[in-house]
């Protein structure tokens, strides 16, 4: 793909995405595309069905989502790849599922990059990259403690937790 058809691309999906319209959004993508996102807290999304899915969770927990382009686009030289950097403000004002995240009305604004892989004009894989810990901090209105002291209390106290459970499923399978 051309730079510019890359850009009438990601312009597409940008708008899409604010006009709400996930018909428009799958236009763009393939059949099979693969997205993975730090906020679907599982294993990537395959196929239109779960892009819809996925998408449909995120409008109704941020119903005001608006989606911004953050210049530059970068893309490969064969014009397969693209780097599309974005911004990201919405109030948390539904219930996130199928997590159970309940609704604390904040507002959040995220930065990040989407590397979306390309093949005969539609997307065929997305790697979504942003903070977690900063959309967690705002989502939970946690700004005032330090990086350091949210990541113990987060990081290291799921951490513990984990291990705690990796220890007794390995007694248990004995």
């Amino acid at each position: 793909m051309s730079e510019t058809d890359v850009r009438t691309l990601v312009d597409g999906i940008v708008a899409a995405w604010n006009a709400r319209d996930l018909e428009r959004l799958l236009s763009y993508l393939a059949p099979g595309v693969v997205w993975d996102d730090p906020a679907m807290l599982d294993e990537p999304v395959v196929g239109h069905n779960g892009v819809r899915v996925f998408s449909e969770r995120v409008l109704r927990a941020f119903p005001d989502f608006s989606y911004r382009i953050r210049e530059p686009i970068c893309v490969s030289a064969s014009g397969t790849r693209c780097v599309v950097p974005w911004e990201i403000r919405a109030t948390h004002s539904g219930r996130f599922e199928p997590y159970g995240f309940a609704p604390t009305g904040q507002l959040i604004r995220i930065d990040g990059v989407d590397i979306l892989e390309l093949e005969s004009g539609k997307v065929t894989r997305i790697e979504t990259v942003f903070n977690g810990m900063l959309a967690l901090q705002q989502v939970l209105r946690l700004k005032p403690l330090s990086k350091s002291r949210l990541a113990r209390i987060v990081g290291v106290g799921l951490q513990r937790w984990r291990a705690s459970w990796l220890r007794l499923t390995a007694r248990s399978t004995k």
